[in-house]
């Protein structure tokens, strides 16, 4: 099989007549070009250019060669620009992961970026690990994450807030009002099992609560609210989830040190897709605004 990249620089410099013309064309340099066709001279086994003091002109093989190559480069050239229109079309589907703590904060964003853009199929993931962006189980992901894969792209959205949070009735049993950093050990509490340790709010805990307090562990943080809510004890919540709870106290203002960045992330061979591009932009651009997120 020959090398499309010494027929191509043929092509070249048929249509050009020259090696420094078709050496800018194809924007290589002037030895680069000389030493394909050299090679598929010898690969062919024929003369394929009169060197003239005018210009390079094809021999009757060369001749040859450029009528069987035009209709190849037609159809090369053809399948380019129709890859690269279905790239820069807003259409086609996206795979999109996050948790499921984010999907109150996604999917209103999605259903909004749905209307503006209807030929967009998109499906939501809801997994609490990372799938694997590099062999395509999603396209995009909406992950927090300290320390997002280096094989994908994208931008940090910021943080979510957390704050300490127990139910009305928890409170009420515990004869207390709210929370300091004395009474800690005094209360239950809700944590998180190994499966999260890797969260800024599980680090925390397993610094300042002695593991005998701990009345349920969860592998989830949406779990995680439904036993605060249930009366189980206090227990550091995204304040997006706290919220949508009813019989919730917040107990103190959100805390940094529970934070874990918010990424946006895709494949790098994705990250010029139109649809993906699109997407991403408006994704960003949503949450920029919410309340709940920390700036970056």
């Amino acid at each position: 099989m020959h090398n499309w990249e010494e027929l191509h620089t043929f092509v070249a410099v048929v249509r050009t007549g020259s090696i420094a013309a078709a050496a800018r064309e194809l924007k290589v340099n002037h030895s680069t070009v000389l030493r394909r066709l050299d090679s598929l001279e010898r690969t062919l086994g024929v003369r394929l250019f009169e060197r003239l003091q005018t210009g390079y002109a094809p021999t009757a093989a060369g001749e040859n060669l450029r009528e069987r190559l035009l209709s190849v480069e037609e159809q090369i050239d053809a399948a380019a620009r129709t890859l690269a229109g279905l790239d820069e079309a807003l259409s086609g589907p996206i795979r999109l992961t996050t948790t499921d703590t984010l999907c109150p904060l996604l999917v209103p964003v999605l259903q909004r970026f749905r209307e503006q853009h209807p030929h967009v199929a998109l499906q939501l993931v809801v997994n609490n690990s990372f799938l694997n962006l590099t062999r395509r189980e999603a396209d995009v992901a909406l992950r927090p994450s300290n320390t997002p894969p280096d094989s994908l792209v994208g931008r940090e959205l910021g943080s979510v807030a957390t704050a300490l949070y127990a139910s009305r009735d928890y409170l009420d049993r515990a004869q207390r009002e709210g929370i300091g950093r004395g009474d800690w050990a005094r209360h239950q509490w809700v944590g998180l099992d190994d499966s999260l340790a890797h969260l800024a709010i599980a680090q925390w805990m397993a610094e300042h609560v002695p593991p005998a307090r701990i009345a349920l562990q969860a592998d989830s943080l949406v779990t995680m609210a439904d036993a605060v809510t249930a009366g189980f004890g206090v227990a550091p919540l995204l304040c997006l989830l706290a919220e949508e709870r009813t019989g919730l106290v917040r107990l103190a203002d959100p805390d940094r040190r529970f934070d874990t960045r918010l990424w946006l992330l895709c494949h790098r061979d994705l990250r010029n897709t139109a649809r993906v591009r699109a997407l991403m932009r408006f994704i960003h651009a949503e949450l920029a605004a919410c309340r709940h997120i920390a700036p970056a």
